[in-house]
């Protein structure tokens, strides 16, 4: 537990703030200029990828100016006053929001009603010297994001799919034993399920959000051959994965009063089911041949219902089929992913 608090604390993005205030600070005091904002923009430059601290860096240098300029100005028709500290926030947002600056505009806001306490002398040299600051704090920061223990999510992004892929295994395990053992109208078992499938949506979007963090990372840090292939296995292996969420969430949206199916086949689908839930948490059970005879017998399945009967003419795509047709495609989907999974066994 001490372990793995210890490594939140001081992970890199901590690591690299540090050194950013240290390097900024230091760089204003040697030149002789209040650190105070600088050191303040570094810190909200430290973003989680290179692309992110240069596209942020470029809309809060103008509204830094803003924010210093609407200080300047205020201060020399009111002094300092609060009618000074009101009129400086107030037009500082506006300007920020009207020029699309949402990203700089508390720091901007924050830089104007801050300036007011420290200006004393010349207000021309004062803003001047605050863009001067502000300028220090984005690029030191922006160039220890770059050279100092710059971003990589490959790592994380498969720790996370594997957590995921168990997860969405056990998703599927309880819907399909909801809908064939006609628990459907259990109103406990439907909301857990429900609110486990949203949990994997949420953890699913982080990992898509780390994807992109990492393709934007690649713009200035080259990854070698391997880490490489490995990211395109990533970003390959999470696109199925959503698919598969997509099936299973047709599951669970399934109505279904009852199946029609007799004891016997509703064990052998979900003997079926638990196999590939298997392989869903422990991939490396997966076993080629063993995979086929499950979709040939599911396949069976299939086409058996397929086959409508006078009570089912009105509705060709019967809930027995709907389930079977899900069933398989996240088979399938399943046997891609694992066979793109580089440390599985085949």
């Amino acid at each position: 537990m001490m372990k793995k608090l210890r490594i939140r604390i001081f992970g890199r993005r901590v690591i690299k703030t540090a050194l950013a205030v240290f390097l900024t600070s230091l760089i204003c005091q040697w030149i002789g200029w209040p650190a105070v904002f600088a050191v303040i923009t570094a810190i909200v430059t430290i973003e989680p990828t290179v692309a992110s601290s240069i596209k942020k860096g470029i809309i809060r240098f103008p509204a830094s100016a803003i924010g210093s300029f609407y200080a300047v100005i205020f201060i020399y028709f009111f002094g300092n006053s609060p009618i000074t500290y009101t009129l400086a926030a107030l037009f500082t947002i506006i300007t920020c929001f009207r020029l699309g600056l949402n990203a700089g505009l508390l720091v901007a806001t924050l830089t104007s009603v801050a300036m007011i306490e420290v200006i004393h002398s010349n207000l021309l040299i004062s803003f001047l010297i605050r863009l001067g600051t502000t300028t220090i704090g984005l690029l030191v920061s922006t160039l220890v994001n770059m050279f100092v223990l710059p971003p990589n999510y490959t790592k994380k992004i498969s720790s996370n799919f594997e957590v995921l892929l168990k997860q969405t295994g056990e998703a599927l395990g309880m819907v399909t034993k909801i809908l064939i053992q006609n628990n459907n109208n259990n109103t406990f078992h439907r909301e857990d399920v429900d609110h486990r499938f949203q949990q994997l949506k949420v953890a699913l979007d982080k990992t898509d959000e780390l994807l992109q963090y990492q393709a934007d990372e690649t713009k200035y840090h080259r990854l070698k051959e391997d880490t490489k292939k490995l990211f395109e296995l990533e970003q390959i292996n999470v696109a199925k994965l959503r698919l598969v969420h997509y099936h299973i969430g047709n599951l669970i949206n399934t109505p279904v009063k009852s199946v029609c199916w007799s004891k016997q086949e509703c064990e052998d689908i979900i003997n079926m089911v638990n196999t590939l839930v298997d392989f869903m948490k422990f991939p490396d059970h997966y076993k080629a041949n063993a995979y086929k005879q499950q979709v040939k017998k599911l396949m069976e399945h299939f086409w058996k219902n397929n086959i409508p009967n006078d009570k089912e003419y009105e509705n060709l795509f019967s809930s027995e089929l709907i389930i079977l047709y899900e069933l398989l495609s996240i088979y399938n989907l399943t046997e891609e992913i694992i066979k793109n999974s580089p440390d599985i066994a085949k």
